[in-house]
């Protein structure tokens, strides 16, 4: 089949604008560290409160020297790993459940919108004498945090589909089944992979929370033991690797919704 011209310039204009929006993206980071930088070496900035870009790469080079900061990171990953796959598959069930019996959904509502709005680090002490010490406090800390918001927003998802389709489908004798498979979740597609962006944040935000409270591992303990002897250089640098990790995560569901769009 033949492109006709233009076409073909529509999307050379498409690629030539993503490029732009790549560039200044990147230009933004490399105007930042170079402006943060200056600030440092003229001492217009305390450095001792601020550090710099060279002292974060220097505590990074550090911490690689001694091993210990591919430990820290696969701690973080790791744990971020388990409580966002917990979250994404028990979210996308219940809110199945509560989407296929509206008298549980109706009953258990107030109680999720409740458990939403509660501080969980609240919850943090009563975690760690349940289970612990352990990395298991530091999940389930996690998926607390990411598991109840991925629930409301897939249950909203799932009820703003067209009343008028679901009863076309009835019309046709269709099961609750083929509704639920065939134009439910089809049309919560957007929503779900707007969830689970929401949720790579969360679960991080999460163990980090988690990390802060009971870990000796992990980059959220790197932040806490960095505050605890005043070592700024140790918090910032913590703070840039959760920069690195979420914009990863990010960009792994970002691809797999290009994947699932084509």
């Amino acid at each position: 089949m033949m492109i006709s011209l233009e076409h073909t310039k529509y999307l050379k204009k498409i690629k030539k604008q993503n490029r732009i929006i790549k560039l200044c993206q990147l230009s933004i980071v490399v105007i930042f560290l170079a402006v943060w930088q200056f600030l440092a070496d003229k001492n217009i900035i305390n450095t001792f409160i601020f550090s710099s870009p060279k002292s974060v790469l220097s505590t990074i080079i550090e911490l690689y020297k001694t091993n210990d900061i591919f430990k820290h990171i696969y701690v973080t990953v790791y744990e971020t790993f388990i409580s966002f796959s917990l979250a994404t598959i028990l979210g996308c069930l219940i809110a199945t459940i509560l989407w296929w019996n509206r008298f549980i959904e109706r009953v258990v509502d107030p109680y999720l919108t409740i458990l939403n709005s509660l501080p969980k680090v609240a919850l943090g002490p009563i975690i760690i004498i349940w289970c612990g010490a352990n990395i298991k406090s530091i999940i389930i800390m996690a998926l607390l945090i990411s598991l109840i918001t991925t629930i409301i927003n897939i249950t909203q998802s799932f009820k703003d589909v067209d009343i008028n389709k679901i009863k076309l489908m009835q019309s046709f004798k269709a099961t609750k089944w083929q509704i639920y498979t065939k134009l439910i979740l089809p049309s919560s597609f957007k929503a779900i992979i707007s969830t689970l962006k929401i949720n790579t944040a969360f679960s991080l935000i999460g163990v980090i929370m988690g990390e802060f409270l009971v870990s000796k591992e992990g980059i959220g303990y790197l932040i806490m033991y960095g505050s605890q002897v005043f070592n700024l250089n140790l918090v910032i640098t913590g703070i840039f690797l959760l920069c690195i990790i979420s914009a990863i995560m990010y960009y792994i569901v970002f691809y797999i919704e290009k994947r699932l769009n084509k």
